[in-house]
């Protein structure tokens, strides 16, 4: 799984082969396949994983330790892009990139898209806990920020993060001030 972590986060899951990581993990090939039916099937825990250690151990952790309050801590989000965009091993979000590399109807697509929703229900907690209105429009838009801020950063950006923070201002301060009942904003 250790080698699957860096070499999938890295560099993609069609430019990995199973050669590769069975050499790179010091395995034999039919020790890989006892473990895994396919590298799909390992691609989809080195998800899980990702999900784990990167989304809710990293981002979610770190953003709610650095807020006092929930608009805080959606804003801190931003703050540890900020840092992770500026970090030399920044890789992007693995989630996107194998949802674009394999397409949404492939099962790793289907599952990476999973984990972006996952990603947007605890926007979505966060914005219910600051009171926002439509939490679940705030979360789509919020997100929309987060994503584009990384791709921004791919491009070699490193400041995308405190612009996405700024606009993150505005679309809190709205989500304060639109009426709870004016759905699809």
């Amino acid at each position: 799984m250790a080698v699957a972590y860096e070499l999938f986060s890295n560099r993609g899951v069609r430019d990995v082969g199973v050669d590769e990581l069975v050499r790179r993990a010091g395995v034999a090939k039919a020790t890989f396949y006892r473990h895994f039916r396919s590298k799909d099937d390992l691609v989809l825990a080195f998800l899980a994983r990702r999900d784990q250690v990167w989304t809710t151990d990293e981002i979610i952790a770190r953003a709610k330790a650095r807020g006092g309050t929930p608009a805080e801590q959606l804003l801190a989000i931003f703050d540890v892009f900020d840092e992770w965009f500026h970090r030399a091993d920044f890789e992007a979000c693995s989630f996107i990139n194998i949802l674009l590399e394999m397409g949404s109807a492939h099962p790793l697509g289907r599952a990476s898209i999973g984990y972006l929703e996952r990603i947007r229900a605890h926007v979505r907690g966060l914005g219910e806990e600051a009171g926002l209105s439509d939490a679940e429009g705030f979360a789509r838009s919020w997100h929309i920020l987060m994503k584009g801020s990384i791709v921004s950063a791919a491009e070699g950006d490193t400041a995308a993060a405190t612009r996405g923070r700024v606009m993150a201002e505005w679309l809190i301060e709205h989500h304060r001030h639109t009426e709870a009942a004016s759905p699809g904003r």
